[in-house]
């Protein structure tokens, strides 16, 4: 059984450069028509903009996979996110992105995600006590609750420690506000906007929400990197010798093994404020994009009952009313593919842009140099050649040999390639730990009148939230 879940629908034919820009003011999502949902590769010419749009599996993999290098990334996200990220992994190019993913792919081995599940299971602990507190079909906003314990499940694996009370409030509304004015800075830099009518208003507002975010990070990153310092160069700073600084590092989160990381090249550590960037990145795409896909999980279990009742007994059959294992995660196939599914359907991250430094031929299109190259994974995930009914929600698609095909050729949630997402394994792990826990404990049903309205900025979220009754289960 499947049923066809909320989305944008899509223009009948391409909209006016005047309408495009207000369109895509609000959410890029609504600037796209039927036929972005069918085409092997688009092109959109705006001033100063030269945009095509790639959807066919061989060209998207020549971008992202095959000739990586000869496609960087483009500067459109890091207009955006650069004061909050900085120059991290997620915004930098060439040998800096190189030496930083080397420096950082330790802290994500198999042995060290297997070593974070029980600070993941910590969070969710919290959030179960959270939910058991509600009355029994309250009105609850999914929503903001998977943003709690994804930011709370991130804060406790890197840095050992959970996000509560009035850190938890000002990085919440912080972000809120930073998710929101992404897309007008976006803009003036697609549609290539002279810098005296750039939304300075906005991008000041911005900067101070990265800032209050970063602060927050930075408190509590530096006595460590202190102490770590010191133990290195034998130099104490007045910090390293406090006392929290002075307890031992505790061995098995994500900030220890950054602390520990040296570039083969130079046998450099990262200085402060490389990490801090590296950390910031790793709270946004640690949290923010997990709680956009599970907020929507629970979305589509709640609209699709038969498969709810399933999962949940699924995880009585595997766990029943011992705590969750590390062990049990690997034996829940209906878990992973209805999170599988909402990928698809929802991709936390809907397109990856890249530069064309040199002149290139792709398809029978002649590119010029600096040309914009879209790969959305949102219209991917859902073109009409490679999936069968692209738009419905069906976790059991994923038993037959068409979409295992499908998998291999149109699925890219994680981007793909050298540039594929660090925290994939680390997320599926998060995901499974909390959807088990959630269908093993309560029952969500739709509420009347409330239809989510997907919206794409930074992540593809719902702009007024996502609000189920919770029940729980005998």
């Amino acid at each position: 059984m499947s049923f066809c879940p909320v989305h944008p629908r899509p223009l009948k034919t391409k909209a006016s450069f005047f309408w495009l820009y207000l369109l895509k003011r609000r959410s890029w999502l609504d600037g796209l028509f039927e036929r972005s949902y069918r085409m092997k590769m688009g092109e959109v010419h705006l001033p100063g903009l030269d945009l095509y749009m790639v959807n066919e599996p061989k060209l998207w993999k020549q971008v992202l996979v095959d000739e990586a290098a000869d496609f960087p990334k483009h500067e459109l996200l890091g207009a955006a996110l650069g004061p909050l990220l900085g120059e991290s992994i997620f915004t930098t190019n060439g040998q800096q992105w190189r030496s930083q993913r080397d420096m950082m792919e330790k802290s994500f081995e198999a042995t060290r995600i297997k070593l974070v599940f029980r600070l993941m299971s910590e969070a969710s602990d919290a959030m179960r006590a959270r939910l058991d507190a509600l009355p029994d079909g309250a009105d609850y906003d999914v929503e903001m609750e998977m943003t709690q314990v994804t930011a709370d499940i991130i804060f406790r694996t890197i840095l050992s420690l959970p996000l509560e009370g009035d850190d938890a409030r000002r990085i919440f509304k912080a972000f809120s506000r930073f998710q929101e004015l992404a897309p007008r800075l976006i803009m003036p830099v697609i549609f290539r906007w002279p810098k005296l009518f750039h939304p300075w208003l906005a991008a000041k507002r911005s900067k101070a929400a990265a800032q209050e975010i970063r602060g927050v990070l930075e408190q509590f990153i530096r006595p460590r990197y202190d102490a770590a310092l010191a133990a290195r160069t034998g130099v104490a700073t007045a910090a390293a010798t406090a006392p929290e600084a002075a307890k031992p590092a505790p061995p098995d989160d994500i900030l220890a093994s950054l602390l520990d990381a040296v570039d083969p090249a130079t046998g450099k550590h990262f200085s402060f404020d490389e990490l801090v960037d590296q950390v910031a990145m790793l709270f946004l795409a640690g949290h923010e994009t997990s709680a956009s896909a599970l907020a929507w999980s629970l979305y589509l279990m709640a609209n699709a009952p038969e498969v709810q009742e399933r999962m949940h007994a699924e995880t009585v059959a595997t766990f029943g009313d011992r705590p969750l294992d590390y062990a049990d995660i690997r034996g829940m196939e209906l878990i992973r593919n209805v999170f599988r599914e909402t990928l698809r359907l929802y991709p936390p991250v809907g397109f990856f842009a890249r530069s064309t430094p040199a002149p290139r031929r792709m398809r029978d299109k002649e590119l010029p140099a600096d040309s914009t190259i879209v790969i959305a994974p949102w219209l991917i995930q859902r073109h009409r050649d490679y999936w069968d009914r692209p738009d419905d929600f069906d976790p059991d698609r994923y038993t037959t040999d068409a979409a295992r095909e499908s998998l291999k050729c149109a699925y890219l949630p994680f981007s793909a390639g050298p540039r594929v997402c660090i925290g994939a394994s680390f997320a599926l792990q998060e995901a499974s730990l909390i959807l088990a826990t959630l269908a093993r404990r309560y029952r969500f049903v739709p509420l009347p009148g409330h239809t989510p309205k997907p919206v794409g900025r930074l992540t593809i979220r719902s702009e007024n939230g996502i609000r189920l009754a919770v029940h729980k289960r005998a």
